[in-house]
């Protein structure tokens, strides 16, 4: 498996789980290549109490060491909560009726808990955040100082092309689009794994179904969570199954994977249609804005993930759960 050899990188994923985020914490806890160091919850697929009981379910199923799980925040910088409960079933687990987890977490807030394993990791802590921004934004603001502890932060979110909350703007982005616009002033490298490739890496439906039949409780949850995450029909009864946000995990096991290009992004803030969309500057040449009104201030510099290897990325993901 990619990143099998050296030490391990460490890692801390933030997220609102979610199907799919259950999907990637089930990969981060089996790869041998990263060191999963902390998870911290905020409200977004569900709000952020249902949020912690999902995340640490998950890590119960997966038979983790001794991770610590924080909860975050139970809404937006500025707007209201906006669940997803319609994708990711009432209890956003896609309502498996898993049983409540034994695990608590553990006594401080996520932002205290990002800030303390970053500050004390031997190594600079690569984030994940696979969930609306709003705890990375706090911590950023509350304790700029971290920064010299992120070795980059490769986060789920954005699209450069099409939407899925709007025609324009991806769910985590546009639920809290404040937060996503302070990420991007972090100061360290950013990958931005959007729905241009969140929505291709597809697991076959021979994969899902085998996964399903399995007598490992974390592959049977695996398989019922992809067969959950159907990007097609739900009512075909052999579906394919979406990786999702996995992929941004995949991503940082094995780089080479996303073909990426550093491209100026910015957030829209406005009030309107646009507002959530990350507004990706792929032109050779300035415009006729600039020309006529001047250069705008520099834009942040962002690894936006263009294209991926689909069948190196499944076969990345299954190989690691069923630890081939």
């Amino acid at each position: 498996m990619t990143n099998a050899e050296g030490p391990p990188i460490p890692v801390i994923i933030d997220c609102d789980t979610g199907v799919d985020d259950a999907l990637a914490l089930l990969f981060a806890v089996r790869h041998p290549g990263l060191d999963l160091r902390a998870v911290t919850c905020v409200a977004g697929n569900t709000d952020v109490f249902g949020v912690v009981r999902n995340t640490l379910t998950v890590l119960e199923q997966a038979g983790a060491g001794d991770i610590p799980v924080a909860r975050g925040a139970e809404r937006p910088l500025i707007e209201a909560v906006r669940t997803a409960r319609h994708v990711h079933g009432q209890d956003g687990m896609g309502d498996l009726g898993l049983p409540a987890p034994t695990r608590r977490a553990v006594d401080v807030d996520a932002v205290t808990l990002l800030r303390r394993e970053i500050l004390a990791s031997p190594r600079p802590v690569t984030l994940i955040p696979m969930a609306p921004l709003t705890n990375i934004a706090l911590l950023l603001r509350l304790y700029p100082e971290v920064a010299r502890g992120i070795e980059r932060i490769v986060f789920m979110g954005g699209a450069v092309a099409t939407g899925n909350a709007t025609p324009v703007a991806e769910f985590n982005v546009w639920h809290d689009p404040e937060a996503a616009a302070i990420l991007l002033t972090a100061g360290v490298p950013i990958t931005m794994y959007g729905l241009d490739v969140f929505q291709r890496v597809l697991v076959p439906a021979a994969d899902v179904q085998r996964l399903r039949r399995s007598s490992e409780p974390r592959l049977r949850l695996a398989g019922e969570l992809l067969a959950h995450r159907d990007p097609a029909t739900s009512g075909d009864p052999t579906p394919t199954g979406g990786i999702g946000d996995a992929g941004a995990v995949c991503a940082v096991v094995d780089p080479a994977g996303i073909t990426t290009r550093l491209l100026p992004v910015e957030v829209s803030l406005a009030p309107g249609p646009t507002r959530g969309q990350t507004i990706v500057d792929r032109r050779p040449r300035p415009g006729e804005s600039e020309i006529h009104e001047g250069r705008r201030e520099q834009q942040q510099l962002v690894d936006v993930a263009l294209d991926v290897d689909v069948d190196r990325f499944v076969k990345l993901y299954l190989a690691t759960l069923e630890g081939v």
